[in-house]
């Protein structure tokens, strides 16, 4: 029987078990503890933040995130179409209403010309958006520049979706740190993981002490349990913040092993008619978190969804990127700016095995599935 193989599964090192022995040693099993406050002053050392809170989830802590900027039911926000989900609920969460940008084809990411047309137009209206959600996808930081520059001309704070692209740069420094806040994920198949978790990142050491507060149920400094706000049970614990330490530890070594994933790939399939990679934009380096590319069928032989089917029938996981979120049954009645280049990102675009942990064995299992496809079309006869 064919061994599975999966698109992006946790890897565990050595410290993890170490950090976790010791918070099972001293009973620190509750979510606070030692290992909280050091993984959030490591966690700042690493990505160039200021100030950081160790949460459940990144959804927890993009929520907390536009909760403490200011979001409020009724505003309008922002967003990437080209995400997952978990981007837009915490908008519809706080009872406001997210609008989505389209993606730009260099990154992948947020399209900086179209977000400043959209603002434009919300100007004149006197109907600016409270708040701009920016993703950074599949391992790859958007163009900040020019969505910086246009947030601080309109004054509107600038939310960081880093969830994906933990140990990715741009122009030198990590995304995530730029904005009012920015956000990572500590989720399972994520670059390095808790096997659940989040981070809030920012240079306002006064909004980090708030998203603390609210995410322990927002208990005011009393002897007796008294609450005046309403708060979340969001708090990291000491042992999953122990094992975040543990792969804090080893993010380069992750970030690595994946770029070598996407080598192997590119030079492996990048010579297929119809087969184009996610490229990677010359203002920084991405993780490769996921291997993506996109698959053209009138030059290949055959559609995205016939290779993700084939690649299953051997027991090989692939995902389409992202249905955009404005495609979304959930968001069918929300505004949407552009839309065809996510469109046809989610058409054509395959995401491949890609965990750090990969076999080279793995490896050429699937490259070989997708060339004995390939040869079976009849477009060409092409061989490794």
């Amino acid at each position: 029987m064919l061994k599975p193989i999966l698109l992006s599964t946790p890897h565990m090192g050595d410290r993890e078990l170490e950090f976790i022995q010791e918070a099972f040693t001293t009973n620190w099993i509750a979510p606070v503890g030692p290992h909280v406050d050091a993984f959030e002053q490591e966690f700042c050392q690493a990505v160039g933040a200021e100030h950081a809170a160790a949460v459940s989830s990144g959804t927890a802590a993009l929520h907390l995130a536009l909760r403490l900027i200011g979001v409020s039911p009724g505003d309008d926000v922002f967003c990437s179409t080209l995400t997952f989900v978990a981007t837009a609920n915490p908008i519809v969460y706080l009872g406001a209403n997210p609008v989505f940008i389209d993606s730009d084809r260099t990154s992948w990411n947020m399209d900086p010309d179209l977000l400043e047309a959209a603002l434009q137009q919300r100007d004149r209206q006197g109907k600016l958006p409270k708040a701009v959600v920016l993703v950074h996808l599949y391992g790859q930081s958007a163009d900040l520049d020019p969505i910086l520059q246009l947030c601080r001309h309109y004054d509107i704070p600038l939310v960081e979706d880093a969830a994906e692209s933990l140990g990715a740069t741009y122009k030198g420094r990590s995304p995530g740190t730029f904005g009012q806040v920015g956000i990572y994920s500590f989720n399972g198949n994520k670059i390095i993981t808790t096997s659940g978790g989040g981070m809030l990142v920012s240079d306002d050491p006064a909004l980090v002490s708030q998203a603390r507060f609210l995410a322990t149920q927002a208990r005011d400094p009393a002897p007796h349990y008294q609450h005046s706000q309403i708060g979340y049970n969001y708090r990291l614990s000491n042992v999953l913040s122990g094992i975040g330490r543990g792969q804090l530890q080893v993010l380069n070594d992750r970030v690595a092993a994946r770029r070598r994933n996407f080598e192997f790939y590119h030079q492996a399939l990048g010579d297929l008619p119809g087969i184009t990679f996610m490229p990677e934009a010359d203002y920084g380096q991405s993780t490769r978190w996921l291997t993506c590319l996109t698959i053209q069928p009138d030059r290949f032989g055959c559609d995205r969804e016939q290779v993700r089917l084939m690649l299953a029938e051997q027991q090989i996981e692939s995902r389409p990127v992202w249905k955009p979120l404005h495609l979304q049954p959930i968001f069918a009645n929300c505004e949407s700016r552009g839309g065809e280049v996510a469109e046809a990102l989610f058409k054509q675009g395959l995401c491949l095995p890609s965990g750090s942990n990969l076999q080279e064995a793995d490896l050429h299992r699937v490259v070989q599935a997708i060339i004995r496809l390939y040869d079976r079309t009849g477009v060409n006869q092409l061989r490794v």
